[in-house]
């Protein structure tokens, strides 16, 4: 008997406490807390990593271009003043196995399509310049490149100034039997995405898109998707240091709404 009352009054004491915590102090409890960084995708293909000053990519040899690119842009990058493009397209010397190169392109009626944009290395010098690597160009179709894959970029960009800080990934869908130009068979990738992770506190949410290499006019927001769906469709995982269970949430649904509140810049150009 002696037992289950100390039992008892062990239980009304431990519910006491829990009741006269503040309640912010329990919300606090249950924070997750992440890391300094979302993590670099993870590649079954095992590309050759390649760390620029400002951004860093997985290179495919095989097609030629980047599985994924990754950067950070900020608020305050974008406050900045800005640089002009330097339109120095080069070999990436970083690459070991050789990156594709200007001549692989001419003749194509492909654009060397930016998968980090030059608008969004344009507060930096060294940025921008880096920006021109033929590894962080892919094969776009003119009307994709110049039309809605810009007005996504310059849709970013809006996000990014709005919310302090994003992390960006873009890329083709690179598969096996794609059609190929130059003499380094560059792939012609038939679609490509970009995925947006807002990492600044009060609200992280996420983005991502999924657009055939063409020109489009439907509305851009139309093309967006789960960050799971692209998931399957590249075979990569994306911000693998996330907690598991908060990087399941963030991925499961496409988020797109809860970034168009007040804030929206498709109608805009891009750079």
């Amino acid at each position: 008997m002696k037992n289950v009352l100390n039992v008892v009054l062990l239980i009304l004491l431990v519910s006491l406490i829990l009741f006269l915590i503040p309640r912010e102090q329990m919300d606090e409890v249950h924070e997750i807390v992440l890391p300094s960084h979302p993590g670099l995708p993870g590649n079954a293909r095992h590309g050759e990593m390649i760390e620029h000053q400002f951004y860093t990519l997985s290179y495919s040899e095989q097609h030629e271009q980047a599985f994924w690119t990754m950067y950070r842009l900020t608020a305050e990058n974008l406050s900045m003043p800005k640089y002009k493009r330097t339109d120095n397209f080069r070999v990436d010397t970083l690459v070991s196995t050789g990156s594709a190169t200007k001549q692989d392109y001419k003749g194509s009626g492909f654009d060397r399509g930016h998968l980090v944009p030059a608008g969004d290395m344009s507060w930096s010098e060294v940025a921008m310049s880096e920006s021109f690597y033929m590894s962080n160009m892919s094969t776009q179709a003119p009307g994709f490149n110049r039309g809605i894959w810009k007005r996504l970029e310059s849709q970013v960009r809006e996000w990014a100034s709005a919310n302090e800080l994003v992390y960006v990934v873009s890329g083709p869908v690179l598969n096996d039997g794609l059609e190929t130009i130059g003499a380094n068979k560059v792939s012609i990738p038939r679609f490509f995405y970009k995925v947006i992770i807002d990492y600044a506190e009060p609200e992280i949410k996420s983005a991502a898109f999924v657009f055939e290499n063409k020109k489009s006019g439907e509305d851009l927001f139309s093309f967006a998707v789960s960050i799971d769906s692209v998931e399957r469709l590249t075979g990569l995982d994306f911000f693998p240091a996330l907690p598991d269970g908060f990087e399941k949430s963030l991925e499961a649904t496409s988020q797109i709404e809860a970034w168009l509140v007040g804030n929206s810049a498709e109608s805009k150009g891009g750079n």
